[in-house]
């Protein structure tokens, strides 16, 4: 992988930021009515994304991790144009793509940004053969002359594992791993610079995911590829990226260069993540869930969000929100308590 300093020297390729993004449901009728009767009840809002800032750079694969419903998933769909961002903006290769005022891309820089999804089972579409899958935006956008459209589908499938003489064949004729080559293929044949993998590996065995990650990296060095991994999974993340973001409950918490959160990790989240990777330095060890729920969305505490569950927290922790710091390695994080001031304390 690249180095810090390279990576972080060059212009990014896209930045967010203070990119946030809120749900909010409705009342319903009887809902409206029992509000004018003067029942106390209102509208429900979740800020899934909440105030992110992230710079991703030319040919380097940044992973996303958090628990299931920490806002990944939500920012990746933000991020690849399928969500518009409730406040912030958007940026890809130097021009402003997406804000709170305008959402809609144009159609070249919406090419260049694909999305490919965790279900490979869901994501394809089951009644169209798969040359006609892979072809079918090359062809609607005339990204290759319709003489070379054949020829050029039997590339990008060869370039993804693919067998070319397979492509009159229907998605449910293939394996999971298969599937995901395909949307991965599919992604290539529109020339994507930058691709959101949300979860692309989750859903497959052990042996094929290496497979999926390997031919992720492949692509990367081929084609100087640059990736927003979305992944709950550590170990996978540490395998593939260049730098690591981990969110909770909607915001960031730390981000910094992979070798780097691994060995020194500052959040107390962080590090209650890494003691759960499986090594072999762990066998002996007894597994066990970070302690305490994480907190409904609908009403998120304050402070420090994570302050319920973090065996650290103070009197500053449960009222105050830590801001984002900046270590001179690059190292960001938002906590009172890094590892550094928690260890001199003990």
């Amino acid at each position: 992988m690249r180095s810090p300093e390279t990576a972080l020297a060059a212009h990014p390729l896209v930045r967010l930021k203070n990119v946030s993004k809120k749900f909010t449901r409705e009342l319903d009728l009887a809902a409206r009515l029992a509000q004018k009767l003067g029942v106390d009840i209102n509208e429900e809002t979740v800020h899934a994304v909440n105030g992110i800032n992230l710079d991703i750079h030319k040919g380097e694969v940044v992973g996303l991790v958090g628990e299931s419903g920490c806002g990944k998933s939500t920012l990746g769909r933000v991020v690849s144009g399928l969500l518009p961002a409730s406040t912030g903006e958007i940026e890809f290769d130097g021009e402003t793509i997406d804000s709170a005022a305008s959402c809609k891309r144009p159609k070249d820089l919406a090419l260049r940004i694909q999305m490919i999804f965790q279900d490979p089972y869901a994501s394809l579409n089951p009644r169209m053969r798969v040359g006609e899958i892979i072809s079918e935006a090359p062809r609607v956008h005339r990204i290759v002359p319709p003489k070379e459209l054949s020829a050029y589908v039997d590339r990008v499938m060869e370039q993804c594992g693919l067998d070319p003489a397979y492509k009159s064949r229907y998605p449910h004729q293939f394996s999971g791993g298969q599937r995901q080559r395909i949307a991965i293929a599919r992604t290539l044949a529109v020339k994507a610079d930058f691709i959101v993998c949300d979860e692309i590996v989750s859903a497959l065995d052990v042996s094929i995911q290496a497979q999926i990650l390997n031919l992720l990296l492949d692509l990367k060095q081929e084609l100087d590829l640059t990736t927003l991994f979305i992944s709950h999974d550590l170990g996978v993340v540490e395998h593939v990226s260049d730098r690591v973001a981990i969110m909770y409950l909607g915001r960031m918490v730390e981000f910094a260069p992979t070798e780097m959160l691994f060995s020194n990790p500052q959040h107390p989240y962080t590090r209650s993540l890494l003691e759960e990777v499986p090594s072999l330095d762990k066998r002996n060890m007894s597994y066990s869930a970070i302690e305490g729920e994480i907190p409904s969305p609908f009403d998120p505490p304050p402070g420090c969000q994570f302050h319920p569950r973090c065996p650290f927290a103070t009197a500053e922790c449960r009222t105050v929100a830590p801001e984002l710091q900046v270590l001179e390695s690059g190292h960001t994080f938002a906590c009172h308590h890094p590892q550094g001031e928690i260890a001199e304390s003990q």
